[in-house]
């Protein structure tokens, strides 16, 4: 029984160093991180650094919208039946790939620095942009030959261009390393942000090509596609003025204010979340749906609606549906029966003058055996059409 107490005063004892540790350790972490997130991932949810939980949640909301539109037209390829449309998918599953990499690249710059992060930014920055500046220049190819010819590449040959275009910034930025980090020996953390614009310029380039491709693709000859063509040129223009802003921002603004090495993560995050929210909103969703657009469905022509040009009622002939031979056939026998029926008025005339009493009612050669009333004798019948000829009792007049 003596032992209970003794058990007792060390649990106590041990509890109070676990509290008074706690306390220390809470004391330590950022405002709003608990036991999950530890250094170097308190950005994520320090809230005296806000900018790291806005940026985070952006870009978390920006990822889920691009993979559930990109599972969307997985989904209902199958129902988009014209090829012209098809061929635009492949290069936009592969823009909403490179938004993904865009938001997921922008919580890189969410955690504090070390020598294979600053690999994984260097390394990624330009090629994710590459991918995406790549599928809006194939865009404005596509849009410029649907424009001219009213014929498109197919979606593989655009989509392998734009990856073709892409490694070519792929290996300028595994140039750029080994030369800095291999060879002259320094820490991939130390560069300037002017060596970093301009292992960018590519992208640039890039970025240039895919606007002049837009405003080619609106001087087509097909209204049809013009629409793409102006959402195209938006985005482009827009992302043009985001990469002017971010970039003298990181070279100048960042000097200027005072703020050069603490401002350079956070500059560049928002870059990449804006420039990812950009392509989406302004590209990748109206293309999406212009392409899970159903068809028009072909109607009739309405030869009932006067509104309609009277060319095409002038154009549509219902003798066209009849051979030359039979037409040939119906024009000689018309020209017969005028002359029959100069012959039958003749004959019928001076038989009505010898038999004008009691002589038949001559039937004229070129009635037909249908009787078709007229409108006298559908307004003395009441409205109701006859189906034989009224029967005349008495004298008839002649």
């Amino acid at each position: 029984m003596a032992f209970l107490p003794v058990l007792l005063l060390l649990l106590l004892t041990v509890a109070h160093r676990a509290s008074s540790q706690d306390a220390e350790d809470s004391e330590a972490l950022p405002r709003g991180c608990g036991w999950g997130l530890m250094r170097p991932y308190t950005l994520l949810c320090d809230l005296d650094s806000i900018w790291g939980v806005a940026v985070e949640s952006v870009a978390a909301g920006g990822a889920l919208a691009a993979i559930l539109l990109a599972l969307v037209l997985v989904c209902r390829l199958r129902h988009i039946s014209e090829a012209e449309k098809r061929s635009g998918v492949g290069p936009i599953l592969l823009l909403l790939l490179g938004i993904l990499g865009l938001f997921g690249l922008s919580f890189a710059y969410l955690i504090e620095q070390d020598e294979s992060l600053c690999l994984l930014r260097r390394a990624l920055w330009g090629l994710l942009f590459a991918v995406c500046f790549s599928c809006l220049l194939v865009q404005g190819v596509r849009l410029r030959r649907l424009g001219r010819e009213r014929r498109s590449p197919g979606g593989c040959a655009l989509t392998g261009l734009a990856l073709g275009l892409s490694a070519v910034q792929g290996i300028i930025a595994a140039e750029w390393l080994l030369l800095t980090v291999l060879r002259e020996g320094r820490a991939a953390c130390q560069y300037l942000p002017l060596d970093f614009s301009l292992a960018c310029s590519y992208v640039l380039a890039l970025l240039i090509a895919a606007l002049t491709a837009a405003s080619l693709a609106l001087c087509g000859k097909t209204r049809q596609w013009r629409c793409n063509a102006v959402w195209l040129l938006v985005t482009c223009l827009l992302s043009l003025l985001l990469w002017v802003a971010w970039v003298g921002f990181y070279l100048y603004g960042n000097d200027w204010l005072g703020r050069a090495p603490d401002w350079n993560d956070p500059a560049l995050a928002i870059a990449l979340v804006a420039q990812g929210w950009l392509l989406l909103i302004f590209h990748a969703i109206p293309e999406s749906h212009i392409c899970l657009r159903p068809p028009p469905q072909p109607t009739a022509p309405d030869y009932f609606d006067t509104s309609q040009n009277s060319t095409r009622m002038r154009e549509t002939s219902f003798d066209e549906d009849i051979p030359l031979s039979h037409r040939q056939f119906v024009e000689n026998q018309g020209y017969g029966y005028n002359d029959e029926n100069t012959a039958g008025l003749r004959s019928g005339g001076g038989a009505g003058q010898h038999n004008s009493n009691t002589g038949a009612r001559p039937s004229a050669p070129f009635r037909s055996n249908v009787y078709q009333p007229t409108e006298m004798t559908m307004i003395l019948n009441g409205g109701a059409v006859p189906s034989a000829p009224p029967t005349y009792t008495g004298r008839q007049l002649w």
